[in-house]
């Protein structure tokens, strides 16, 4: 019997990373992510892999190994429990930590049992498999490469990595173990291709933490940090910069708050006595001894710093003397709406920093001559790049031939591409069904099911358009109101459609100077509330706002 590779998602792109490793006797997963939705993606919240392969073999699936605790790789975990299954998800101590928060919130909490992995806890039993895991340096604490022995051969998943000698919680990536592993012959690598186009090494995570310091130091006023909510290294380093040049700190975003509660309960962030402060609190203290820390390093429309960017937040606007530090970089398909919020921001009176003008952000992944490093360690026979968009995969594939892997035993693949382990050697199989499945909120379907939605949306409950002018200095004019299919007859209907132009004009009140999408998300929100509360219908609701 032979040991199947399966990458179901994360290949050819960035995000939504999902390996099956089907043997003989079950199935392991590693990492069950998501992405984010492209801008034709309409309604669309998140993108998951295709579980089809899993729900196939759902009774063979044993557990999911999680190699840490970003979006995409523990994002579809829920969806994955929900609509598959899984008897047991092993991850370190803080990954468990934000997938059990993340979990409750699905109510799913009980649906799994959760395994805590040791990195120097030797070699264990996970499912059909002896797994042993190797520490390694990410931008995020506890991140790990996972090592799967089978009866066919080793395989080594490097998960994210990075190579940094200078990590801000002094857990360096075990070389060491790899060299160990390596020793032992590893049939199969699939390695971590993000930043296989760059060369030379990533810079050091102490790189962002001195400039951090300065910049907070030097800033005239307020400091506006804006970066990933899971980033608990960088979250930690804007703490002990502020605490070190005597500010507080305010932080202002759900999932960041939420995130930065949890790693400082499970001891890998600290923050000095009395160092926090609530947004509601900001007005009483000086400008030049407050920073704040929020969400938004995407441009999301509904995150902290773009709604701080539009004046639409409820606790924070720019002021005067702010430097507002991008401490991210954009995902790939993000760069215009970051850009947007950042040209916003200078129009509101912020300077701002970001990775093209100043050292406030380095990547978690290892370039060209650190993943040289690694398959020079592990010098496996067989390759497979993975965790990348296809120039990345090509550009890895090329660095593992220079390293001595044979051509032709180095696999650049598709999603759904199936390679089989057989006594030592890898071969290619007939690909499996690998597409995407789109979440709106409501539910999951593939991209047919999404289409198929709108039309029964469209003919159970109608449609809603909302048509209205911006004027500048001018609060609203009153908005034109177009509904078909989901209005009642006679006296009721004329009821129903005064109270949703009432409703559209008293939201747009106030909104003049907002960024469009806002508005439009402010529109769509509030008609979709008057209406389920008083038809009890759910009509597509589209606002449409011309500036004028």
């Amino acid at each position: 019997m032979t040991v199947r590779v399966i990458p179901l998602g994360g290949i050819g792109e960035i995000g939504k990373n999902m390996t099956v490793i089907d043997g003989p006797d079950g199935i392991v997963v590693i990492d069950a992510g998501i992405a984010f939705p492209r801008d034709e993606m309409l309604g669309v919240d998140l993108v998951l892999p295709d579980f089809a392969y899993l729900r196939e073999h759902a009774d063979r699936l044993r557990a999911v190994i999680l190699t840490h605790g970003h979006e995409d790789h523990v994002g579809g975990l829920p969806y994955l429990i929900r609509e598959v299954g899984v008897p047991e998800v092993w991850a370190t101590r803080l990954t468990l930590g934000l997938v059990k928060s993340k979990l409750d919130e699905h109510g799913l909490i009980r649906a799994a049992r959760l395994r805590e992995i040791e990195p120097a806890g030797g070699i264990v039993q996970v499912g059909p498999f002896r797994a042993e895991f190797i520490r390694v340096t990410h931008s995020i604490p506890d991140a790990v490469a996972v090592v799967l022995h089978t009866d066919d051969g080793t395989i080594v998943h490097t998960g994210d990595i990075k190579i940094d000698h200078t990590p801000i919680d002094g857990r360096r990536t075990e070389l060491h173990r790899f060299g160990a592993v390596g020793d032992r012959g590893v049939a199969l690598l699939l390695g971590d291709s993000t930043n296989a186009e760059r060369p030379g090494v990533t810079p050091s995570e102490a790189v962002v933490a001195e400039s951090l310091k300065r910049y907070i130091r030097d800033a005239p006023g307020r400091v506006i940090v804006t970066s990933f909510a899971s980033h608990i290294h960088r979250l930690q380093e804007v703490i002990d910069a502020a605490d070190a040049c005597g500010r507080r700190v305010c932080v202002v975003g759900r999932s960041m708050t939420k995130n930065l509660n949890i790693a400082r309960n499970l001891g890998y962030a600290s923050v000095p006595d009395g160092a926090l402060v609530k947004a509601a609190d900001l007005a009483e203290f000086p400008s030049d001894q407050l920073v704040i820390m929020c969400t938004g390093s995407q441009g999301e429309p509904l995150s902290a710093l773009t709604r701080i960017a539009y004046d639409d937040h409820k606790t924070v606007s720019i002021e005067a003397g702010d430097t507002v530090i991008m401490s991210a970089k954009p995902v790939p398909g993000n760069e215009l709406a970051v850009h947007d919020t950042m040209n916003q921001l200078w129009r509101q009176g912020a300077t701002v920093l970001h990775q093209d003008i100043a050292p406030v952000h380095v990547s978690g992944h290892g370039s060209a001559d650190e993943l040289k490093t690694i398959l020079a360690l592990v010098r496996p026979d067989h390759f497979m790049p993975v965790h990348g968009e296809l120039r990345h995969l090509v550009a890895h594939a090329a660095l593992a031939a220079q390293m001595g892997v044979r051509s032709d035993r180095i696999f650049v693949t598709d999603n759904g591409a199936c390679l089989e382990l057989d006594d030592g050697v890898v071969t290619r199989s007939e690909n499996v069904e690998a597409g995407v499945v789109f979440v709106d909120g409501l539910g999951i379907g593939d991209i047919a099911d999404v289409v198929l939605r709108d039309r029964r949306q469209l003919s159970a409950d109608g449609v809603l358009i909302v048509v209205c002018q911006l004027h500048p200095g001018i609060d609203h004019h009153d908005p034109e109101v177009i509904a078909r299919g989901f209005a009642p007859e006679g006296d009721e209907a004329d009821d129903l459609l005064a109270a949703v132009r009432e409703c559209a004009a008293q939201t747009l009140a106030g909104l003049v100077e907002r960024e469009t999408k806002i508005v439009q998300a402010h529109l769509h929100d509030a008609l979709a509330e008057l209406i389920y509360r008083r038809a009890g219908k759910r009509p597509l609701i589209l606002p449409v706002v011309v500036e004028v």
